[in-house]
């Protein structure tokens, strides 16, 4: 059991945060990066439970195995589809050829396809939020090197089922694993040819080098695409470059993923997993928009898409406009990587013909961690965060109050309220 001074010295005094570093020498891909956080602790049984949550069609297994990729020991990850099923779809990172014989089995998903199955799934927020980012550059690259809006992509290599898998196990293993901030270093993207959905195309693919623009890449040791659109994508969408190991970061384990090929060099990612203690601001904006016309019904659905899309925060203000109409401001905070898609879903889902977009100076924010707490109903997680140094909040968890209350039959304020008063006494 944890005392105060314990729990501030898991979260670093109240500054650092958990961070990861990203050695890209052989490349990157969904499977190595979801092999090396399982090398880094990262429960086998805890991913499978959660990627059962998106309730997929049972037409794949996952196989995971220790391998050694010249001399060094990694994990490996992967989807195997069904016999008969596997035929029919894009593998992006064991590259089979995509037949075009359209039946029953065969799998084009479109971006807002892929969208429903995650918001539909019972995974937390911060999980369906990083998932989405991820598939959410793919298709705005995809939809670049098509010339389409990114809506209206068709996910040939990526809408398959190990793609799926892939990237939302990815959201899964860094929200395990409470990771705030990653690193990358130059990227090995490979050389040669690769077959895909519109024949032969130069490595890297269009879409992966769309996505690997402002980093730092080069190729080295094989004629093979050594980084897929899914490993890409993960870098795009949140990471950030460093040529080696930041000063400020502090590493304390070390896993590696495997890859398929067997090459030259050691077909593995490095994944060093640690604490940052440099500053990790952003440049974040308030999008906001007056509204005095819309079935307020619509505002819970707006805050969910909203939150999937990647805002950091959203709420609406009473406020009264000409002729005293009453209305709402909304106002959505969010950082400049995902601002243009919530700015689109602010004009699809709601009334408004135009928007303020405003700079904001700086955000301040407290260091939190979750932490269980037994209590006479049953665990509950709880919300702690410091700041300088100092606990400054105790926060249960309101799904975990509500479902104990639910099944012991008790108020949900008696739940909460012990919850708090043990997790207090914990802490000191």
């Amino acid at each position: 059991m944890q005392n105060s001074h314990e729990f501030l010295a898991s979260l670093g005094g109240g500054r650092f945060k958990k961070a990861m570093y990203l050695d890209c020498a052989a490349g990157i891909s969904g499977n190595m990066f979801l092999g090396a956080c399982l090398q880094l602790g990262v429960p086998e049984k805890y991913l499978r439970s959660e990627l059962d949550k998106l309730n997929l069609p049972r037409d794949f297994e996952i196989e995971i195995s220790n391998v050694s990729k010249n001399g060094i020991g990694a994990t490996y990850f992967d989807v195997k589809l069904m016999k008969g099923f596997e035929s029919e779809i894009y593998r992006p990172n064991i590259r089979h050829l995509h037949r075009h014989e359209h039946n029953k089995n065969h799998s084009h998903r479109t971006f807002s396809d892929i969208k429903k199955i995650i918001e539909a799934s019972e995974l937390n927020a911060a999980i369906k939020t990083r998932a989405l980012a991820i598939f959410s550059v793919i298709a705005q690259a995809e939809g670049k090197v098509h010339q389409r809006p990114a809506e209206e992509v068709t996910f040939h290599e990526v809408g398959a089922i190990d793609s799926i898998v892939d990237i939302v196990g990815c959201a899964i293993c860094l929200d395990y694993l409470d990771v705030a901030k990653i690193f990358v270093s130059r990227i090995n993207t490979g050389s040669g040819f690769v077959k895909c959905a519109h024949g032969l195309m130069q490595v890297p693919a269009p879409a992966t080098a769309e996505l690997l623009q402002g980093f730092k890449t080069y190729h080295f040791g094989a004629e093979r695409e050594l980084t897929t659109p899914t490993g890409a994508a993960i870098v795009k969408a949140l990471s950030k470059y460093s040529a080696d190991l930041p000063e400020e970061f502090s590493s304390e384990k070390i896993g590696y993923g495997a890859g398929t090929w067997d090459l030259d060099i050691p077909n593995v990612l490095r994944v060093y997993l640690g604490e940052f203690n440099g500053q990790t601001e952003k440049h974040l904006v308030k999008l906001e928009a007056n509204i005095d016309d819309m079935n307020p019904q619509i505002y819970g659905w707006l805050y969910e898409r909203l939150f999937n899309a990647g805002a950091l925060d959203v709420w609406t203000t009473p406020i009264y406009m000409k002729k005293n109409r009453p209305a709402q401001m909304l106002s959505v905070l969010v950082d400049a990587e995902h601002k243009e898609l919530c700015i689109k879903i602010i004009f699809e889902e709601t009334t408004t013909i135009g928007l303020r977009v405003l700079d904001v100076a700086r955000r301040v924010e407290a260091v939190r961690k979750m932490a269980k707490v037994e209590t006479s109903f049953g665990s509950v997680q709880c919300k702690v965060s410091a700041y300088d140094g100092k606990i400054v909040s105790i926060t249960p968890e309101y799904e975990d109050c509500r479902r104990l209350a639910e099944k012991n039959s008790v108020p949900l304020k008696a739940v909460w309220q012990e919850a708090l008063t043990k997790q207090e006494a914990r802490l000191g």
